[in-house]
C-alpha cells in the first residue's frame, strides 16, 4: 500500500498519559519496516477553504487561534498544543491525498492509506471532541465531490472504529451524495448512533448505524458487510468508498469490549476491496482510532499484507444471535431485502 504520512503529525502531543499519542504512528511505522512494498507519501496541508466545506469557518479560526496561543484542554478528552493546528491541517490533507490517489486509479498494491493524526471522525461541524479537531474523512469526501476533475457524484463511507463516528454522521446527515455507515459498540462513547438514525431531508436513508453488542467478534462484523452494508452500498452506487479505519475494536484494545482479532482487519479489508471492485468504485483508507500500540501496528500491517497478496483466513464460526438480531433491525429500518440466514 501507499501510506500518507507526515512528521508534522507527530508534533501534536496531548501528553504522555493521553491514549492518542504520537507513539501510535511511530508503532505503525516501526511495524511496517518488516514489510515489503510499503511506500510513504507526504501531502500538502489542507487549506482553510477545503476544511470549511464541512466545518464552520469561525470554528476553524477559533481552533487556529487556540493553538497559536499555546493550546490546552478544549474539553476533558481533547487537548491541543501549539503544533496541533498544523498537524490537523496535515492530517486532513493526507486524507484528501488518499481520496485523490484512489480516484486517479491507485489500487491493488498501490491502494492509499492515510495515517495522519489527530483523528477526525468525532469532529462535528462546529466543535472538536473525542481527540478530533478536523473531520478528515468528511473533508476528503467533500473534496472529492467538489472537484469536477474526478467526476464523483456519490461517496460512501464505512466507519469501523469501535466508537460511533458522530461527527461524520452529523455533517452528512441531510446530504444525498454521501452514504455514511458506522459499525460501533453499542453504548460506548459518545453514546450516539442508534439504528433508527437514518438521515433526514435530502439525506433520508443515507445514514446507517450498526451498534453491535459488547462481545461481538469478526463473524458479526463480516455479516454486517455481507448483509446490510453491501446491499446499501450497491443501491447507492458510489464512485468512491472511504474507510474510516479505527483499530480500537480489537479484542486487546484497552478501551472497548468488541472482540475483533488481528485477522479480522484483513478480512474486513478484503471484503471492502471486493465490494468496491464490484461497484467499480475507488477505495481509500483513513486512520481513526486504535490505542493498543502493538495490536494497532499489527492490524495496520495486516491490512497492508492483504493488499500485498496475502489471503485472509476465514473464520469457522457463525455470528452471535445478538449480532444477528442487530442486523435484522438494521435491515428492517432500511427496508433491505437480505436473507439473514445466509449471513
Amino acid at each position: 500500500m501507499q501510506f500518507g504520512y507526515s512528521e508534522d503529525c507527530l508534533a501534536h502531543d496531548p501528553g504522555s498519559r493521553h491514549p492518542e499519542s504520537p507513539d501510535r504512528l511511530r508503532a505503525i511505522r516501526e511495524r511496517l519496516k518488516r514489510k515489503h512494498g510499503v511506500e510513504y507519501v507526504e501531502a500538502d496541508p489542507c487549506d482553510l477553504e477545503t476544511m470549511a466545506a464541512v466545518h464552520d469557518r469561525e470554528y476553524l479560526e477559533e481552533v487556529r487561534e487556540f493553538c497559536e496561543n499555546g493550546g490546552g484542554n478544549w474539553d476533558p478528552d481533547t487537548t491541543a498544543v501549539e503544533a496541533t493546528w498544523d498537524a490537523a491541517r496535515r492530517s486532513a490533507g493526507l486524507a484528501c491525498w488518499a481520496a485523490k490517489a484512489a480516484l486517479e486509479g491507485e489500487t491493488g498494491r498501490k491502494t492509499p492509506f492515510s495515517i495522519g493524526r489527530p483523528p477526525g471522525h468525532h469532529a462535528v461541524y462546529d466543535d472538536a471532541m473525542g481527540f478530533c479537531f478536523v473531520n478528515n474523512a468528511a473533508v476528503a469526501a467533500q473534496y472529492a465531490l467538489d472537484h469536477d476533475d474526478y467526476d464523483v457524484d456519490r461517496v460512501a463511507i464505512l466507519d469501523w472504529d469501535v466508537h460511533h463516528g458522530n461527527g461524520t454522521h452529523d455533517i452528512f446527515y441531510d446530504s444525498d451524495d454521501v452514504f455514511f455507515v458506522s459499525i460501533h459498540e453499542q453504548g460506548l462513547y459518545p453514546g450516539s448512533g442508534d439504528i433508527d438514525e437514518t438521515g433526514e431531508g435530502d439525506g433520508a436513508g443515507t445514514t446507517m448505524n450498526i451498534p453491535m453488542p459488547a462481545g461481538t467478534d469478526e463473524n458479526g462484523y463480516l455479516a454486517a458487510i455481507d448483509g446490510p452494508i453491501a446491499a446499501a452500498f450497491t443501491d447507492f452506487d458510489p464512485d468512491l468508498v472511504l474507510i474510516s479505519a479505527g483499530f480500537d475494536a480489537h479484542q486487546h484494545d484497552p478501551i472497548s469490549r468488541i472482540r475483533l482479532s488481528t485477522e479480522a482487519y484483513a478480512l474486513l479489508s478484503d471484503r471492502m476491496r471486493s465490494l468496491a471492485d464490484d461497484l467499480d468504485a475507488a477505495l481509500a483508507f483513513i486512520l481513526e482510532g486504535g490505542y493498543g500500540l502493538d495490536v494497532l501496528a499489527d492490524s495496520v500491517a495486516l491490512v497492508h499484507e492483504t493488499f500485498d497478496g496475502r489471503e485472509p483466513i476465514e473464520p469457522d464460526d457463525d455470528p452471535s444471535d445478538k449480532a444477528i438480531d442487530t442486523l435484522e433491525d438494521v435491515l428492517d429500518e432500511h427496508d433491505l431485502d437480505v436473507d439473514v440466514d445466509s449471513l
